[in-house]
């Protein structure tokens, strides 16, 4: 490994700054997919792609990628701003299995997989996955769920719902799915965040968007 001392971190600092200066905005540079084959076709669909793309340099790199092709998905945090909790469910997840517990805590979640609306399957997949109605829906975002290796895009909402009305079990059992209710003090799943059980993006993203918005969201469906 290199080390550097002294005045030797000052002229690294400026040659790296120096680089950076002359660096092309990504919005002026180009693309293009040269090849695409199909590797794997099933639930999911795993494609090869030979791409070209400028460099920020101004030079042009040929690179070969593989690519996993999925529904874009919407996650739903269920809230009930009355009782003051969250509505979770828990499940298991074959992509956690080297996780100690891979039966994960996690919002309402499900692919877009027909001609719907997000919003369409938020309320979709929050009755059929924990047996709620939604009263209220507000979108807090959507980004790139693992943008190195997937072309999958989490739209993620917040719903106020009755936690109620939330409890048992759930799923399709056409899609083996099974799901239990998990009914949580807003503070408790909170707390959850610092202990580290709950491990998941869109259940993280969600809960913190929660902690900083509150306020917002409590004016906006006037509770």
């Amino acid at each position: 490994m290199a080390k550097f001392f002294g005045s030797q971190i000052g002229a690294q600092f400026a040659l790296n700054m120096n680089e950076i200066n002359c660096h092309k905005s990504p919005h002026n540079m180009k693309f293009s997919i040269k090849q695409q084959s199909v590797l794997y076709e099933g639930f999911y669909q795993l494609d090869k792609l030979t791409i070209e793309h400028e460099r920020y340099d101004g030079k042009q790199q040929t690179i070969e990628r593989e690519l996993l092709l999925r529904h874009d998905a919407v996650c739903v945090l269920l809230f009930d701003p009355v009782l003051d909790k969250v509505v979770l469910i828990e499940q298991f997840r074959v992509g956690a299995i080297k996780q100690q517990n891979p039966w994960l805590l996690e919002v309402v979640a499900g692919l877009i997989d027909k001609d719907e609306a997000p919003e369409e399957v938020a309320h979709r997949e929050s009755f059929e996955e924990a047996g709620v109605h939604i009263k209220n829906l507000s979108k807090i975002t959507q980004y790139q769920s693992s943008p190195g290796g997937t072309n999958e895009t989490i739209h993620l909402f917040i719903a106020q719902v009755d936690s109620n009305t939330a409890f048992g079990t759930h799923g399709l059992e056409a899609e083996s799915e099974d799901i239990k209710v998990v009914v949580l003090q807003k503070q408790a799943a909170f707390d959850m965040i610092n202990q580290g059980k709950i491990n998941n993006a869109s259940t993280l993203i969600s809960l913190q968007w929660l902690i900083i918005n509150e306020e917002k969201i409590r004016k906006l469906w006037l509770i």
